[in-house]
């Protein structure tokens, strides 16, 4: 039964987990600021001590590939990289609207989240991608995708085809709240991004082989970065 690591820092929550078997051993999680830099490696640590884990036990290193913050996926994807040339282990790169996606069936699973008409739902994880844009992508309650993922700027035609199908569309992640008013017969639900989506997902990925090659590998961004100069005067 593989362990696998698991690394989600794409938003401003940095979350680390431990899975066996696709089941989560253990979970360290904060959204206090800003600070994954220091926060993903302080997390790795407790976790392995606190499982009894040896770093070379670990069958694998799986991290949210994006799209999500600029700052956030490099610091979560190098880290994770770092870890797999050191330990000689493979890398395994997941979605991170797939992982916001499985963590809200999850929660539905576990009684946590409650959705009228769950089956037929259509699940919208979006995140924040400044102003009223949003990264997003439509799964079903399966997981299985709807669409391909986009930078959309929401307004009231966005996502009609999905919102006006007569099955609830449900909506969730950082970038969701801001959507609510726009999209008025959309199902706004409180859904955090979180390593604990990658866990099954990133275990199928080593069953079938779908690793990533750790010298080229790069988060997917979506859009480019753009440096934008400061407005202020310094002298």
């Amino acid at each position: 039964m593989s362990l696998i690591l698991c690394i989600e820092t794409g938003t401003d929550i940095c979350s680390v987990g431990i899975a066996r078997g696709g089941e989560l051993l253990s979970l360290r999680e904060s959204d206090e600021g800003r600070d994954h830099a220091r926060k993903v490696g302080l997390f790795v640590d407790e976790l392995l001590r606190e499982t009894g884990i040896a770093p070379d036990e670990l069958d694998a290193v799986a991290v949210g590939r994006g799209p999500g913050s600029y700052t956030g996926l490099r610091i979560g994807v190098s880290f994770a990289k770092g870890l797999c040339y050191g330990l000689g282990k493979p890398l395994v790169a997941v979605g991170s609207l797939d992982a916001l996606a499985e963590v809200a069936r999850e929660d539905y699973q576990a009684g946590i989240l409650s959705v009228d008409d769950w089956e037929h739902a259509l699940l919208c994880p979006m995140v924040d991608a400044r102003r009223m844009e949003v990264y997003a992508q439509v799964f079903d309650s399966t997981g299985a995708a709807r669409s391909e993922v986009a930078a959309e700027v929401v307004d009231g035609e966005s996502f009609a085809a999905f919102r006006r199908s007569g099955r609830p569309f449900v909506i969730f992640g950082n970038g969701a709240r801001k959507c609510a008013g726009l999209l008025p017969d959309a199902r706004f639900v409180e859904v955090a991004p979180s390593a604990r989506g990658l866990v099954r997902l990133a275990q199928r990925a080593l069953e079938a082989g779908q690793t990533e090659d750790v010298a080229y590998f790069e988060p997917f961004y979506l859009k480019d970065f753009v440096v934008t100069t400061s407005k202020k005067k310094i002298f």
